[in-house]
């Protein structure tokens, strides 16, 4: 997984967006099926604070950033981003945060390995910060499948305290901008793993932004997705 850091605006897929929704699938049986992976080795392990990424960061088929071009970022009085679940209006381009509010790499306990906060607020590197922002996700090719890991409740990486009421959200654009739909999940402490399908089977999914209110923050791994196959 190359990686790299750059202010870019990718988008190489020019169907138009697939019409549909988005439904629930088995995490672990996309693995077999989706064989393109972010899962943040190729950066040193360094413990937390980490490594501080003021721009948005490539990763061989996808790009992560703050938000798409023409979101808008507001902060709950929690202290979380939220962004509207509304049509981006363009065509989809990932756009990162302002300094040292944009992401960070660093080994998380919880997974055992590297993960991405997204940061909030307080900004890197600021504990509170740490998995408070959003964190927006654009394929270089549309996906008719896609999913990840996030440990929620950071303040307990090891997830040994109850669980508690808030939660995630994530938003599924297409590559028009257009919002696809929209889901919330409210898992428990410690890691939860999420895979998401198009309900038209087609290949559709340009982009998603996972939002959350957790109070200790999110981290997230093990990006999932497919690349096209190589002609000739």
């Amino acid at each position: 997984m190359k990686i790299t850091g750059a202010l870019a605006l990718i988008g190489l897929t020019t169907l138009p967006a697939a019409a549909g929704e988005i439904a629930e699938a088995p995490y672990d049986a996309l693995t077999r099926e989706l064989t393109e992976r972010v899962d943040f080795e190729r950066l040193p392990r360094r413990e937390e604070p980490g490594f501080n990424l003021d721009m948005p960061l490539y990763a061989s088929g996808a790009w992560l950033g703050e938000r798409f071009e023409g979101q808008s970022v507001e902060t709950d009085p929690k202290g979380h981003d939220r962004i509207a679940a509304d049509d981006v209006g363009d065509w989809l381009r990932i756009a990162g945060g302002a300094p040292r509010r944009n992401l960070n790499v660093a080994f998380h306990r919880g997974f055992g390995s590297n993960a991405v906060f997204p940061l909030g607020e307080a900004g890197f590197p600021e504990i509170s910060a740490r998995g408070e922002g959003s964190l927006a996700i654009l394929f270089d090719h549309d996906q008719k499948a896609t999913g990840f890991r996030v440990h929620t409740d950071y303040a307990d990486p090891l997830g040994s305290r109850p669980s508690t009421q808030d939660g995630i959200e994530v938003l599924f654009y297409s590559r028009d901008g257009q919002l696809i739909d929209r889901l919330r999940h409210s898992p428990g402490p410690g890691i939860s793993s999420f895979g998401y399908r198009l309900s038209t089977g087609a290949p559709g999914i340009a982009g998603l932004v996972i939002l959350n209110t957790d109070p200790g923050g999110i981290a997230v791994d093990d990006i999932i997705f497919a690349m096209p196959p190589l002609l000739g």
